[in-house]
């Protein structure tokens, strides 16, 4: 029998489970459509030896894989726990994922078994031949379902089943914490995506970043952030479960409702990602705006533009962030550095930016960001069954972020772009070719070509998207006819945000376009631009 870790989320769990059993550690608010649904520790413990003990029941080993295809739904964290106890390994994915995407990376991952929200039932049933690994679908059952049900797919059981079953508490099959926890795929931006794999201490370090972040006793912590993301799970559901903070959640963000659910709860503090702080500054003022609990706002991408007029506004602080799910963080403390800073890392942690050959860069030089311990040890990466990407990512024992930033004489740092061929929009990183494929299969394309332009919301390092059309016959070519072939087949922040046609796409003698051209013809009300 091993000791007990608080680095191990089964173990944090047990050992609250004891302390503080009726605590109401989770809140799932109901959106003013449903009942809230509530999570104790004592229910977190119980809900999730049920699942560990159903996983081991379909012979799921130790560092066996499955997906979760749900939004914010309390059986998320059952699920999170169960993985831990049962030491299987689970796989986050936007439920929202669908085709080619869908299947990649449950292939990729060669996942056993899936657990899909009715609601994700269709898009994994469209390809569920072409995953031969799947021997089990577990469903749960909401009020948001689009008709398919549990009978309508291939191995499916309704996981109601496994919370009808009894507690039992001898399924902790962890040997420590170096055993894996949970694998989370990368956007993709300039290849295939690349599954980071994430040890039971690597989340269990989570539970500790609520000192870095400023939480503390009483807070009460809000995201609308799916917990198929690394910043929901690590930035605000870790420092609530290690911190017994009472957080609060809707099963997606919704900016109109925002403050009025933080005035019910009594949150003080939320997280944004990208143009998410645009997207809620551009609602109509209200007289009560600044009439809110929230304290702070733990910010990712906050633009310069509206920082100040954000934190008057809302009556909040702005705490400005970094981090990468393979590692790397910085943050701006409330009422320290510049504005548009996103930092300084933690004492434990070194932090440069460098040039192509590895030298630091002066200040105000772009170069790419790079991270290790301060200690000087070599950081670890593992990108599921990908060797040779794990080590470059660790190149010269450093680990290399991809994005591409500055800083000032006085050691602040500043983000730049995104290194390669990716887009940032909303927090996402598009990959383009993924979205060239869906608009090129259109009867309407003739030629297409994907890139990005500087963000209406003004969230640094945030792009809009631009599909450049040929069209087959531009006399009589549908805009709507396109969006919604990429409505239908992509989640909606790789739908182009505009549609450009022009005559040609212009390219290199080796045919790769040139996206410069584009952008000196581009302007958001010129000729042959379209917006849903």
């Amino acid at each position: 029998m091993r000791d007990r870790s608080p680095f191990i989320l089964a173990d944090l769990i047990a050992t609250k489970a004891e302390e503080l059993p009726d605590r109401d550690i989770l809140t799932f608010e109901g959106a003013g459509v449903r009942d809230d649904e509530i999570r104790t520790y004592k229910d977190l413990w119980e809900n999730g030896n049920r699942i560990a003990a159903g996983l081991i029941a379909r012979g799921m080993q130790p560092g066996d894989r499955f997906a979760i295809l749900i939004r914010n739904h309390p059986e998320f964290i059952d699920i999170m726990v169960g993985a831990s106890l049962s030491a299987c390994v689970f796989v986050p994915i936007d439920p929202r994922t669908k085709g080619q995407k869908l299947s990649y990376t449950l292939n990729n991952s060669n996942c056993k078994g899936v657990i899909a929200a009715d609601y994700a039932l269709e898009n994994l049933g469209d390809i569920q031949a072409d995953v031969a690994s799947l021997e089990w679908v577990w469903v749960l059952g909401t009020d948001e379902g689009t008709g398919m049900t549990v009978a309508d797919i291939k191995h499916g059981e309704d996981i109601a089943a496994i919370y009808d079953t009894p507690v039992t508490t001898d399924n902790d099959r962890l040997t420590g914490g170096t055993d894996p926890f949970e694998i989370i795929y990368t956007s993709g931006t300039t290849g295939d995506p690349k599954g980071v794999v994430r040890s039971n201490e690597q989340y269990g370090g989570a539970t500790m970043f609520g000192a870095l972040i400023g939480s503390k006793e009483g807070d009460r912590p809000y995201t609308g952030l799916s917990l198929t993301h690394g910043n929901a799970q690590f930035m605000t559901l870790g420092p609530i479960l290690g911190q017994g903070l009472r957080g609060v959640f809707s099963r997606k963000f919704t900016k109109s409702r925002l403050w009025d659910i933080t005035r019910k709860y009594g949150c003080t503090y939320f997280n944004l990602l990208g143009g998410m702080a645009t997207a809620i500054y551009s609602e109509p003022e209200k007289p009560n705006d600044g009439d809110n609990p929230v304290e702070r706002v733990i910010s990712a991408g906050m633009p310069i533009a509206i920082w100040e007029k954000f934190e008057k506004r809302f009556n909040v602080d702005i705490l400005e962030c970094y981090g990468a799910i393979e590692g790397g963080m910085a943050v701006r403390p409330i009422g320290e550095g510049p504005i548009g800073s996103f930092g300084k890392p933690p004492a434990n942690s070194e932090m440069r930016v460098v040039d192509e050959n590895d030298n630091e860069c002066a200040p105000g030089v772009m170069g790419e960001l790079v991270s290790r311990p301060a200690s000087g040890e070599a950081p670890t990466v593992e990108y599921f069954g990908k060797k040779d990407a794990s080590e470059e990512k660790t190149r010269g024992g450093w680990l290399r972020s991809g994005d591409v930033c500055h800083t000032d004489e006085d050691g602040w740092f500043y983000f730049d772009y995104r290194k390669g061929g990716g887009i940032r929009h909303n927090g996402d990183f598009i990959n383009p070719g993924f979205v060239e494929g869906v608009v090129a299969e259109s009867d309407e394309v003739d030629d297409v070509f994907i890139y990005g332009v500087p963000a209406a919301s003004g969230a640094p390092g945030e792009k809009d998207v631009v599909a450049a059309i040929v069209a087959v016959d531009r006399a009589s070519f549908s805009p709507a006819a396109v969006f919604a072939k990429c409505r239908k087949e992509m989640e909606g922040n790789f739908v182009p945000t505009y549609l450009q046609v022009v005559d040609e796409i212009p390219k290199t003698a080796s045919e790769k376009p040139q996206e410069r051209f584009l952008l000196d013809r581009f302007t958001t009300d010129g000729d042959g631009i379209y917006t849903e």
